[in-house]
């Protein structure tokens, strides 16, 4: 419990995880998806999108509000996280009435990227690495995401996708814009930083390795087979162990994020 304090020290006042206003409008979005869904007036399928789309908006929003509480209260987190809840929310609608929506889910990943180049994000670790760091990084997914591969063809049988590049890239565009960015954000620059500094390594890394499977395991996307849920255990806690040692040794959030893209990359070529 007290790891977890450490992690969350929400009653400080320069910390504020979770800005209020967003938090007040994604309970809002998932309060009334459940009333629509429980009254016929919305599909299941499209309140699991809903719920994937908050879940992406929350990581995010914590992230944001992390940073600007260790910014010395030089800016507020409250409007880019409306801002990013907006752009994950047009991604998620846009891939429920389009094949090519998922595109829109780079716009997040372009927003980002213009918050990390303004120093926003640097409390936490989005910052340049090195490119000994980066190559690490990329061969840390590129090894992972290679025997996910091979072992899910030879011990399971699955094939490679056989519906084409472009659908391939549309995946891939899910998880560069929102999937990898929530989780790694979140759960490395906010959880397992606090507690590699405040408690251990080793605390840090078993923290947000149990919630980076909490948040991989949750997603509605991933097929709940008990091979796949098996497997994406096994290899989600090695990324992440593998990730919060890249931040640990890099200094930088950029070389495990570069490592978790390639290990999605990888499994996104499986025909799942």
């Amino acid at each position: 419990m007290w790891a977890l304090e450490a992690a969350f020290p929400i009653a400080r006042r320069d910390v504020g995880v979770v800005p209020r206003a967003p938090a007040l409008i994604l309970s809002g979005a998932v309060a009334g998806a459940f009333v629509l869904t429980g009254a016929g007036q919305l599909a299941p399928s499209d309140f699991r999108a809903i719920v994937g789309a908050v879940l992406h908006g929350a990581l995010l929003t914590a992230a944001l509000g992390a940073a600007a509480g260790a910014g010395g209260g030089t800016w507020t987190a409250t409007t880019p996280a409306v801002i990013t809840m907006a752009l994950v929310a047009l991604g998620t609608a846009a891939s429920r009435f389009d094949s090519r929506g998922p595109m829109l889910y780079l716009v997040v990943l372009l927003w980002l990227s213009w918050l990390g180049a303004r120093g926003r994000l640097a409390p936490l670790g989005v910052h340049a690495a090195s490119s000994r760091a980066m190559l690490v990084g990329g061969l840390t997914g590129a090894a992972l995401g290679g025997h996910v591969l091979l072992s899910a063809a030879f011990t399971l049988g699955y094939r490679l996708r056989d519906d084409g590049l472009g659908a391939w890239l549309l995946a891939l565009a899910y998880d560069a814009g929102v999937n990898v960015p929530s989780a790694e954000l979140f759960v490395r620059g906010v959880v397992f930083d606090r507690l590699q500094r405040q408690v251990s390594l080793a605390a840090g890394a078993v923290v947000a390795t149990v919630f980076y499977l909490v948040r991989f395991l949750s997603d509605p996307r991933l097929p709940a087979t008990v091979e796949v849920l098996a497997g994406a255990t096994l290899y989600l806690t090695l990324l992440s162990l593998a990730n919060s040692w890249l931040f640990w040794w890099s200094g930088s959030l950029l070389p495990g994020l570069a490592s978790a893209l390639v290990f999605f990359a990888a499994y996104r070529l499986l025909g799942t």
